[in-house]
């Protein structure tokens, strides 16, 4: 069986969600469960102040746009295409381009799962990136992520911070 990936699918603007629901019901309707993985609207919060007040709410990181995890042949680029709302996918002509791993990472979306070694209450050292040679505490794990929140000393006081799991290695 061919590798599914991530595909980015362009639909009118405000019809992200409704464009969600009617891909899910389609593979539902025509049992496209192994070829169709998950559709996604990426959201963020983001904090706006209404009547001088501070409201968190959830706005579409990219309106217009929808992604999807598939296995990308006949069916379903024909499902996917014909589902009302869609304009199309994006890339080139009509090939659609799936997303590099690069590009997915900013949006909370890991190609594989790394297997961890550690747990919460574990002492772990930081081998890369901004805090590199730091030693911390395991306070949370965050698989989806896939990321660990740990307690790092920072100008005397213990800070948290949210480092990939691929730059913890425990200590023994």
């Amino acid at each position: 069986m061919a590798e599914a990936n991530w595909y980015v699918v362009h639909t009118y603007s405000g019809y992200e969600n409704k464009v969600k629901a009617n891909i899910e019901k389609t593979i539902e309707n025509r049992h496209l469960e192994e070829e169709i993985l998950e559709v996604r609207v990426p959201l963020q919060e983001v904090v706006e102040m209404k009547n001088g007040a501070k409201k968190t709410v959830q706005k579409k990181m990219f309106p217009g746009y929808v992604l999807v995890n598939m296995v990308m042949n006949d069916d379903t680029w024909y499902v996917v295409r014909n589902t009302r709302g869609v304009t199309g996918f994006v890339g080139p002509g009509s090939k659609p381009v799936p997303l590099t791993e690069a590009e997915m990472k900013p949006l909370g979306i890991k190609a594989e799962n790394v297997s961890i070694d550690f747990t919460e209450g574990d002492s772990v050292a930081v081998v890369a990136g901004v805090w590199k040679d730091t030693v911390g505490i395991v306070q949370k794990l965050d698989m989806s992520k896939q990321t660990a929140t740990i307690n790092v000393e920072l100008f005397g006081r213990e800070t948290p911070v949210e480092i990939g799991f691929e730059e913890v290695r425990r200590l023994q």
